[in-house]
């Protein structure tokens, strides 16, 4: 199952160019870039770990591109994304997030429901492997 969060999560795997390309974009804009990886890309996990500092004084994509690669050789097996956050007083908030880097094999999610005591329905999202499947399917 390939996992879809970010900006571009629906679309090809971007190539080291097209990251770069994008960082400069987020860079021409003045947002400060960061790099974050996580081996557990479940929906709710949105406190992924940081690679270094962000990169508020960042001129061009070369640097940040650097970042990427070190993480990627540290963590190959891991989700590894792109941040770039807007730090202009009104909206201090994340303007672009992507995924520049997946496991080889990704897991799965299912929603699994239970019934409880009055008719309550309670909800879950259960990750597994894709080479073991859940026994309900």
């Amino acid at each position: 199952m390939r996992i879809t969060q970010g900006t571009f999560s629906f679309l090809p795997e971007l190539t080291d160019e097209e990251i770069g390309l994008q960082i400069d974009y987020a860079l021409q804009q003045g947002w400060a870039c960061s790099v974050e990886f996580t081996d557990d890309p479940h929906p709710r996990n949105t406190y992924w770990e940081m690679w270094g500092l962000p990169m508020f004084d960042l001129k061009d994509a070369a640097g940040a591109m650097q970042e990427v690669k070190a993480c990627r050789t540290t963590y190959p097996q891991h989700y590894i994304k792109v941040n770039a956050f807007d730090s202009v007083r009104g909206f201090e908030t994340m303007r672009l997030s992507f995924i520049v880097n997946r496991p080889q094999d990704e897991p799965g999610f299912r929603l699994e429901r239970q019934d409880v005591q009055g008719r309550v329905q309670h909800y879950a999202m259960k990750g597994y492997s894709n080479d073991q499947p859940p026994a309900s399917r």
